[in-house]
């Protein structure tokens, strides 16, 4: 989630993209970098690590001056914290420059060509490829626009990209790729103002422009220019955003809920920031205070969580198991603390929560402590109580503000954080080689384009399916291994904002109960990607159609198999199995939204509920 802006006009750049930056600056903390041009000064980067107050002390010393320019300020996937990881990145010749927020999913595989190419690389991060790629075309096309158009062609994953290049000194063209990375540009009379997010540039302009995927814009001081990536102009007219902080966080979404949704892409980059080393196949977990040895002591885990927390906590059961081998126990936070747990010397509690401050995991976590066995905490909001009795250390989501009560970014967060967490104890105990890390990683880095694309192939269908069994009473969600947890978290999201009542099912157990429930009025949702127990999941698929239930099930791009047995299907990609979760659970989300749309439901603050229960 790092932060980006850009201007050209008259004012002097350096001001503008400064003042933009501070209102970015809870995207990206541990370093910041700006490039200004000026005819007679040339281009001057100015970069710091740390905070942006440290970039600010560096210009009051070393001055950049001009009226076109970027800025950044980051949060680090690939690379550690230093000068030369801060953006902005220059090519070969230093003529062009490039700023970036997503990642690059193919980046070891460019940079290797690009090394063999002769290119040398001043940072550890993925931002410099689509420097010299684009500075290798530019020699090429002699302009900057072509020569971006075919860098960006060659790049996979969710990105945002700005460049600038010398010799065109009076434009910056902005590009996205995916859903991962949002642009906004703001239009003025004889200046426009691009950024990350709107509160960046609303104290200039009010009338934004909003770029959507694979779509590239040229900035001047007269407008904005907006075509396809492929070339075919693109016609769009500005919004005009109300000075409505509420508003403006919303942004173009009806409800928290949908906007949050729509971040999924964008939260699960964020948690992999500054914690994945590719190349050398290794996790760091920042704040973890539990070195390799305390972690090759624990033979047993306790997980303890609340509501949609306690489903990540199941998935977090398969994870940590298979990955690391270490047994697992998932218990209610609620219930916890009243059975009398006997941990022993070998345990660790893991806390999952999204405000950090339920009271009953809370009580899990003062239980442990009372019985001195240390505890981590997969938690979102930052120095809560959680994070802070977490004595083995919070492993933070950093997925940003979750406003509707009922939880979907931060869900899918804690699975990805709870994979995070499996793969360091795996890597602590020789449970998993470097190499092996390096494919699960390479996985985690594909998973935010993945989550765009079930976004962007949902939207049509959940809104046919919402249209169709909206005035369903009931509903009955079936899956398997590692999907029956997806199974309770989607008859969950249906219940709590739609009111209708939804059960979640382990498949395998359907007939030893629920398959009365079974007839024409009642819709079935079947999780039934291509895993090891496709076949069991399709065989009770049959057994549901043989009752006439109406099947809508969740499959893997392209299966023909399924097509022909199930009424509705919503394609995922294929990923790694204990990965799947996180992309089968996105159309649930999106078809329980919709559903109480449909019904005409309060959606951000279904009744009865809270988003974080501080009291029991």
């Amino acid at each position: 989630m790092c932060g980006i802006v850009g201007y050209v006009g008259p004012r002097a750049a350096t001001e503008v993209v400064v003042g933009g930056l501070q209102r970015l600056e809870y995207r990206g903390y541990d370093s910041a970098g700006i490039a200004i041009y000026d005819p007679e000064q040339g281009l001057q980067l100015r970069r710091s690590v740390g905070k942006l107050s440290n970039l600010v002390q560096r210009l009051g010393q070393q001055p950049a001056i001009g009226h076109v320019g970027m800025g950044h300020t980051r949060w680090a996937t690939h690379g550690n914290v230093t000068e030369e990881n801060a953006h902005p990145h220059r090519d070969a010749s230093g003529r062009v420059v490039v700023i970036q927020n997503g990642i690059v999913e193919n980046y070891l595989e460019l940079k290797s060509r690009l090394l063999e190419m002769g290119y040398h690389f001043q940072s550890q991060t993925d931002t410099e490829v689509i420097a010299h790629l684009v500075g290798h075309y530019y020699r090429e096309e002699q302009a900057l626009e072509p020569a971006l158009r075919r860098a960006l062609a060659e790049l996979r994953g969710g990105n945002a990209v700005v460049a600038f290049c010398v010799d065109e000194p009076e434009r910056l063209i902005v590009a996205r790729l995916g859903n991962a990375g949002g642009v906004v540009i703001g239009t003025a009379p004889g200046e426009t103002f691009v950024a990350s997010d709107v509160p960046a540039i609303l104290d200039y302009t009010r009338e934004m422009v909003f770029l959507e995927d694979r779509e590239l814009a040229v900035i001047t001081r007269t407008g904005v220019t907006i075509s396809t990536l492929s070339g075919a102009p693109v016609t769009r007219t500005p919004v005009n955003v109300p000075w409505d902080p509420v508003a403006a966080a919303k942004g173009d979404y009806k409800h928290f809920m949908q906007k949050e949704i729509h971040e999924q892409p964008r939260a699960l980059m964020d948690i992999l920031r500054g914690r994945i080393d590719q190349e050398a196949g290794q996790v760091q977990l920042e704040d973890l205070t539990l070195d390799d040895r305390a972690l090759r002591r624990v033979e047993r885990i306790y997980v303890t969580a609340c509501g949609t927390a306690w489903h990540a906590g199941l998935m977090a059961k398969f994870m940590i198991e298979s990955l690391a081998r270490v047994r697992v126990e998932v218990d209610y936070a609620s219930e916890f603390r009243y059975r009398g747990p006997i941990l022993g010397d070998d345990a660790l509690l893991l806390a999952i929560t999204q405000s950090g401050e339920t009271v009953d995991t809370l009580a899990a976590m003062e239980e442990a402590r009372a019985q001195g066995v240390p505890s981590v905490a997969i938690v979102n909001a930052i120095g809560s109580q959680a994070a802070r009795l977490a004595d083995g250390g919070p492993i933070y989501l950093h997925a940003g503000p979750e406003i509707g009560v009922a939880s979907t970014k931060a869900f899918t967060s804690m699975l990805a954080a709870a994979y995070l967490f499996a793969l360091r104890l795996g890597q602590a105990r020789g449970t998993l080689k470097p190499a092996q890390i390096r494919e699960h990683l390479q996985a985690m880095v594909e998973l935010p384009g993945k989550a765009a694309t079930v976004i962007e192939q949902s939207l049509p269908i959940c809104a046919e399916l919402a249209e169709r069994y909206h005035r369903a009473s009931d509903a009955l969600f079936l899956g398997r291994q590692a999907n029956y947890p997806i199974a309770l978290e989607g008859a969950l999201k249906l219940k709590e904002i739609s009111y209708i009542h939804a059960e979640g099912y382990p498949a395998g157990e359907m007939k030893h109960g629920p398959i009365a429930l079974i007839d024409e009025d009642l819709p079935v949702v079947c999780i039934a990607p291509r895993d090891a127990i496709y076949e069991k999941m399709i065989s009770n698929i049959e057994q549901v159609r043989a009752r006439h239930g109406q099947v809508i099930a969740i499959g893997t791009t392209g299966d023909t198999l399924l097509a022909t047995k199930a009424d509705h299907v919503i394609e995922v990609p294929a990923t790694l199995p204990l990965l799947q979760p996180i992309l089968t659970v996105i159309p649930l989300q999106i078809f329980a939204y919709d559903m109480a749309l449909r019904r005409g439901c309060d959606v951000d603050q279904p009744r009865n509920l809270a988003k974080s229960v501080t009291v029991e």
